[in-house]
């Protein structure tokens, strides 16, 4: 496999929330550089980029490893997505632009469609697709970025299972987009904090990597 070096940070954050690379596992510049096909220089690059990020820590006689969060740190990613998806979701609705509404709806549309007739992982795929989608309308580059970032940490952390009732939750999803629609950011932000409290409550933590380290729980 071959990817272009400006993407090597992608292909590892990815393959780290995938589990390719487990947790507490070393990430030698060598052998990333012959997996993704590129020099080691930007291997290097972004293995200094997912550190900051918290996938990646240095240690000592060992270098770059795959990072091992408490139990906290995971509960607390999840709080801060409580407190940030509503956020998010009340300045999309004064900041959204016709092609943000445009796109909500459909998946909207496709949500519920799916919804009714199955399909779990597709239905996972809209449900990441629209929140994307409503991140990005806040028109907040800062606050995308930490909320994508989250994402990618949850997506890494726990396994999230389809909702129980599809059909509700994609009820849900339209009724945000309307807030949205309607400019009543109090509302977008009133209904999107239900439905991360629901959706949070689903949440597993990942038990096909190693188990999330134990030792710097706070009780």
């Amino acid at each position: 496999m071959r990817i272009p070096a400006h993407s090597v940070c992608t292909a590892i954050r990815d393959d780290i929330v995938a589990g390719v690379h487990e947790r507490g596992s070393r990430l030698t510049e060598g052998v990333l550089a012959r997996r993704y096909g590129v020099s080691r220089v930007p291997v290097r690059e972004a293995l200094r980029t997912l550190e900051a990020e918290g996938f990646v820590v240095t240690r000592r006689h060992a270098g770059a490893c795959v990072a091992e969060p408490t139990e906290q740190e995971a509960a607390d990613l999840l709080e801060m997505r409580l407190l940030l998806e509503p956020l998010a979701a009340s300045r999309a609705a004064q900041r959204r632009t016709e092609a943000h509404l445009k796109v909500l709806r459909g998946l909207v549309r496709l949500g519920q469609e799916r919804a009714v007739s199955g399909g779990g992982d597709e239905l996972r795929s809209l449900g990441g697709w629209f929140h994307e989608t409503l991140t990005q309308a806040c028109g907040s580059p800062a606050l995308t970025a930490m909320l994508t970032q989250l994402r990618h940490k949850i997506a890494w952390m726990y396994s999230v299972p389809v909702p129980a009732d599809p059909v509700e939750s994609w009820a849900e999803h339209g009724a945000i987009a309307d807030a949205v629609a309607r400019g009543d950011g109090e509302r977008a932000r009133a209904l999107t904090a239900v439905h991360a409290e629901r959706a949070t409550a689903a949440h597993r933590v990942r038990t096909s990597q190693r188990p999330v380290n134990t030792s710097g729980a706070r009780n």
